[in-house]
């Protein structure tokens, strides 16, 4: 069998599409018929080299995607043919299969549990969890990354409630998501930070209480200001690059404050030790520690009850031959939400 797939080739050159061949489902892998795939800003670090030298190219793309199952392999019992899913990175039970080898034009193309920006994939069951088929694939899409991400942060790690203030730097999917999180918690102040207008007006339509734009205004001053020279209870950067993230860690309470970095920059980022020894805390997240075997269904009930803003999150759609439209936007900062590619 063969299908339409993305191939990073070589970084900071065009991502090829073309046909690969894809191997007999082994034990513990799924065939998926991917129906919308979520962009995620890790796959243009993985285009332009953000973190550096890739080992693993050339290699498909992709990482959050909602479709169909076609086929299951060996061991499968998580999901069954004709089953919707969501397909995410974040690991769930069931079988961590082993990666599949596909060929392109003869050659081994290497590609991780999961991969689609491709018309099928063959995805490991613990990265799949089936949904209701009432809903749409575009939404369910950004089930995979995007939403349990950016909410994760406020519930799992933030633990975020009423009265709570925070602020959260950059308004693309992830942020959004935090924001919209954000709301549902009833925070007291929500407080989001970008250069883009677009995105600001965006961020008020998820919640968001105040609107900073940083090209304009000095945020760490406009947010002490806001909270009356205390800084956020919560501060949090998906944003990755270094000034942002310290301005995110400098706009947290000196004693109470807690700053979640969701980005991963390609430069070193300078922070004052200080504020730690007065109670200041920083971490990092992984996905917001999403369990999706917890966390997707609950997410799919808050979706189902209108509390999670999807429509809104998507702005921009693409068909697959358009992959380096895509990432052209993205570099240029031309995409508000989240983009997705159709099938």
């Amino acid at each position: 069998m063969k299908t339409i797939a993305c191939i990073l080739v070589e970084q900071g050159k065009p991502v090829v599409v073309d046909e690969v061949e894809m191997p007999s489902l082994a034990f513990g892998q799924v065939l998926v018929r991917i129906k919308a795939t979520g962009i995620c800003g890790k796959q243009l670090d993985e285009h332009i080299g953000t973190r550096g030298h890739d080992p693993y190219l050339p290699h498909l793309m992709g990482h959050e995607a909602a479709g169909v199952v076609e086929g299951v392999g060996e061991g499968v019992t998580r999901v069954k043919i004709g089953d919707h899913v969501v397909a995410s990175w974040m690991k769930g039970s069931g079988i961590n299969a082993p990666t599949p080898t596909y060929l392109w034009n003869g050659k081994k193309i290497n590609a991780g549990n999961i991969t689609t920006f491709q018309r099928h994939s063959i995805i490991s069951e613990n990265r799949l969890s089936s949904i209701p088929h009432d809903i749409p694939f575009d939404d369910a899409a950004l089930l995979g990354c995007a939403i349990p991400t950016g909410m994760g942060i406020v519930i799992n790690q933030a633990k975020a409630g009423p009265g709570d203030t925070l602020a959260v730097f950059g308004a693309g999917g992830i942020g959004l998501s935090a924001i919209n999180a954000a709301s549902l918690v009833s925070a007291g102040m929500i407080i989001a930070i970008d250069m883009v207008e677009e995105k600001l007006q965006m961020a008020k339509r998820f919640g968001a209480t105040h609107v900073i734009n940083a090209q304009k205004t000095d945020p760490v001053e406009a947010i002490k200001q806001l909270t009356k020279g205390a800084g956020v209870d919560f501060s949090i950067c998906t944003i990755g690059k270094a000034k942002p993230m310290e301005q995110a860690y400098d706009s947290a309470h000196q004693s109470k404050g807690s700053v979640i970095l969701a980005a991963v920059p390609g430069e070193k980022i300078c922070l004052d030790p200080y504020p730690m020894n007065s109670g200041r805390k920083i971490s990092g997240s992984h996905g917001g520690d999403t369990v999706i075997d917890r966390d997707i269904p609950k997410y799919v009930s808050l979706y189902q009850a209108g509390k999670i803003k999807t429509k809104d999150l998507i702005s921009n759609r693409f068909k697959i031959e358009e992959i380096n439209k895509i990432f052209e936007s993205l570099k240029k900062g031309e995409i508000s939400g989240r983009a997705i590619i159709e099938f």
